[in-house]
């Protein structure tokens, strides 16, 4: 007899992409950073205004540059959401995980994360 209950575990609607800047992290502190979007409205409809960074050295570089974060205040909340994670061989860039109708990398995104990858290795 099958059992009739679904399992919720298994293979999930859900993609991220991951952005990976191959570098050798000495000091893996410097290159944590993440938005955190100053949002105007409610439900539905919040949308992001500005954008700022939080984390190390890197999130400070962020911060100095306006044009990439008015870039990112022009994109939905959850592609507005950026982290920056290093590891022993690189440093990822990735944002929220979506389901497959939301997820695509739009040619600003694209940008957005690039330019983030140049500050990480000019750090």
């Amino acid at each position: 007899m099958q059992d009739a209950t679904i399992s919720p575990w298994g293979a999930q609607d859900r993609f991220q992409a991951h952005f990976i800047v191959k570098i050798d992290v000495k000091n893996p502190s410097k290159y944590v950073a993440r938005t955190v979007v100053k949002t105007k409205g409610h439900f539905a409809a919040k949308k992001p205004v500005s954008v700022s960074w939080v984390g190390g050295l890197l999130a400070d570089e962020l911060n100095k540059d306006s044009e990439l974060n008015e870039l990112i205040a022009r994109q939905s909340l959850k592609n507005a959401t950026i982290f920056v994670d290093p590891s022993e061989s690189g440093v990822r860039i990735y944002g929220k995980w979506m389901n497959s109708h939301d997820f695509k990398i739009t040619k600003d995104m694209y940008a957005i994360y690039n330019k983030i990858a140049e500050y990480v290795k000019k750090i």
